[in-house]
């Protein structure tokens, strides 16, 4: 592991082991274009509604194209905080465009993640190309080894992820995946549905003696292994 990518991972348990409280505010990963369907916007607009009416703030990767565009305006249009988290390379307006709301300029994809993860109590993947499916990875990963506590959830809008659930089916099917280990998500189809599924699992996320919640407690409440 690179160093710099381990050093943001401990970042981001320092933010997000103990002590998880009410979901307030959720990192949003997805595509920086439309692509082909109008369904994607139409959920992305819905996101960004259900955030606002919920009274959720929005943590995301910066810019306005595409559906990253669509959920910050709309998030920020409705009164809510919207947090951009933006490497330098890509702060140029004619790479990441106008962003709305708080920027924070960080040096690298590796802190641009961390940063996301520091600020947002849960988060969710609309669809994207290989960047947001590398941050959903990414995420899901750092749950399974207990980096952070913090529920995620995919939001499978007209069946775009059905292939990529198939291949974590395919992982637990060949041993590479365990059982319990498949459920350390959720899924929904309409962003209200997913939201009330990521509020309740935050809520039930195992408790320590202290009070507070138990490092890598997934939303389904299993215990991690690394794969």
């Amino acid at each position: 592991m690179e160093a710099s990518a381990k050093e943001d991972q401990e970042k981001a348990a320092e933010s997000g082991g103990s002590g998880q409280g009410p979901v307030r505010a959720v990192c949003v990963f997805c595509g920086s274009r439309l692509g082909n369907r109008p369904s994607f916007s139409a959920a992305a607009l819905d996101l960004g509604r259900q955030l606002v009416e919920r009274k959720l703030d929005l943590v995301y990767g910066g810019g306005s194209g595409g559906l990253m565009g669509l959920v910050s305006k709309a998030v920020h249009d409705g009164g809510r905080h919207v947090l951009g988290v933006i490497p330098s390379a890509l702060l140029p307006e004619e790479v990441s465009g106008e962003t709305l709301g708080e920027v924070k300029v960080v040096r690298d994809m590796h802190e641009r993640k961390s940063e996301m993860a520091k600020h947002s109590d849960a988060f969710i993947a609309l669809p994207g190309g290989y960047g947001t499916i590398e941050e959903l990875l990414e995420i899901i990963t750092w749950a399974q080894l207990g980096i952070h506590s913090k529920p995620v959830g995919l939001l499978n809008v007209d069946g775009y992820y059905n292939s990529l659930l198939s291949l974590f089916d395919k992982g637990v099917e060949e041993g590479f995946i365990d059982d319990a280990a498949r459920n350390i998500f959720v899924v929904a189809d309409t962003a209200g549905e997913l939201l009330t599924k990521l509020t309740a699992a935050a809520a039930a996320a195992p408790v320590d003696d202290d009070g507070g919640r138990k490092k890598g407690a997934a939303a389904a409440g299993v215990k991690r292994k690394r794969s």
